[in-house]
């Protein structure tokens, strides 16, 4: 019992700490002494040997993804290529459709393989300037962003982010398995997630809800609110690459990644992938390029943060694992009634929800799940493409990273003001899809 009570109560106390802005990796470390004291387990060797294995196991499995990925959204940044991208969206779709231009700005780069924190701070400018001309209320900014980045766009097929590069490497499959279902769901979260924001949107805006800058945001000015916001559309008169040559490197990385996987293993074809994507960005936007070697260090430092925050996760993960409640959960999903992959789909998503992180609940969940699944004679690839959506759910509840920085670091704005409309459109909408694909892969 007291295995139990221990469990929950480190994963409340991580969800707790993360969420009063206290960095994660602390918060892990925290967490791993009071499950290591309510587990049984020697305080040495919780930290020492079980939390600093899951922690280097996942750094030296996953480093140049990150550092090559990091890099690649940085030298898209610095050469305005992803603020190209942005601004056309914003051009073609105008005002009118602020929500959907925001939304497809953000899924074009994240698809592409852009690092989610360059994503947020590029296309905020954009979503200010669109919103206020549309005289929608600010607050959803937050939801449209984060709808864009991490729900469709990383658990679809042929996606070089690492929540779909994650699962190939434990099923033995490529970046596109899971055939049509998986393409159907994507679609399906798109269309539904989208459509339904705007409706929220809509909504607010006939109950008398306008366009408002909160004082934390970066636009926000002592001036009277209805008047501020307007340095954003200064942001459009920046001299930005032809929009062509600001995609191609995007379209270079999907491609080369979905082709070599089927010739090399899917983590060596990512690496190809990006290191063209960086070459094909420089060559593409050569005159937009003032510096090479900073791009490098900045992206090489960015990666390692974002890294070591996942990998602080999966040490947490690791010392839960060594729990006895722990294994008592998995084995009471795994032996669930109704479809096997129904088992595999709840576990990935509750382990990714309760660490407020899809990579690291991923990182967590498979090396104990993959060998148990493969034995059962399942198809890899419908493994795949439901560990992928089940990673893509419960993650965006309040604690996770990129939530908590999109709605108060990027936008200025509260939990309390625009998390609502993020529950809604990025843990609901991917659930109902992930529960959609278990169903199609269990009938086809």
């Amino acid at each position: 019992m007291l295995s139990f009570i221990g469990l929950f109560a480190s994963l409340a106390l991580l969800i707790i700490l993360v969420m009063r802005g206290i960095n994660i990796i602390i918060a892990a470390l925290l967490s791993s002494i009071l499950l290591a004291f309510t587990g049984e387990i020697h305080l040495n060797t919780a930290l020492s040997v079980y939390y600093m294995e899951g922690f280097t196991g996942y750094f030296a499995e996953w480093f140049l993804i990150f550092l090559l990925g990091a890099i690649f959204g940085k030298v898209m940044q610095d050469t305005n290529s992803a603020e190209s991208i942005a601004e056309t969206v914003r051009r073609t779709m105008g005002p009118q459709w602020a929500v959907f231009a925001v939304v497809g700005a953000c899924a074009i780069m994240t698809y592409g393989g852009v690092s989610l924190f360059v994503v947020g701070f590029t296309v905020y400018p954009i979503a200010v300037s669109l919103f206020r001309i549309a005289n929608y209320p600010h607050r959803f900014i937050p939801a449209a962003l984060v709808f864009g980045s991490i729900s469709f766009t990383m658990t679809s097929p042929g996606s070089p982010e690492i929540q779909n590069l994650i699962p190939a490497e434990h099923f033995q499959t490529t970046p596109t398995a899971g055939g049509f279902v998986g393409v159907f769901t994507g679609l399906f979260i798109m269309t539904v997630g989208g459509l339904w924001l705007r409706h929220l949107v809509r909504k607010a805006v006939a109950q008398g809800e306008t366009f408002e800058v909160p004082p934390s945001s970066p636009f926000y000015t002592q001036e009277k609110s209805v008047e501020i916001a307007a340095a954003a559309d200064g942001y459009a008169d920046k001299k930005l690459p032809k929009p062509i040559f600001a995609i191609l490197p995007l379209v270079i990385v999907i491609g080369v990644l979905n082709v070599l996987s089927f010739y090399m293993p899917t983590k060596t074809a990512a690496l190809v992938a990006l290191v063209m994507g960086i070459v094909a960005t420089w060559v593409f936007n050569l005159k937009f390029v003032t510096e090479y070697w900073n791009s490098l260090a900045a992206g090489a430092q960015n990666s390692l943060v974002a890294i070591a925050n996942t990998c602080a996760v999966v040490g947490f993960g690791s010392v839960a694992a060594q729990v006895s409640s722990f294994q008592t959960f998995i084995d009471v999903l795994v032996n669930l009634d109704g479809p096997p992959l129904l088992g595999l789909a709840i576990a990935v998503t509750v382990i990714c929800g309760l660490t407020g992180s899809a990579s690291g609940g991923l990182g967590i969940a498979l090396p104990i799940l993959a060998p148990i699944y493969l034995a059962k004679g399942l198809d890899p690839g419908a493994m795949h493409r439901i560990s992928a959506l089940a990673s893509g759910g419960l993650d965006s509840l309040p604690h996770n990273g990129y939530v908590v920085t999109t709605v108060r670091a990027i936008c200025g704005e509260t939990h309390r003001n625009a998390y609502k409309p993020i529950f809604l459109v990025s843990v609901i909408v991917p659930m109902v899809a992930m529960l959609i694909a278990v169903i199609l892969y269990s009938l086809l």
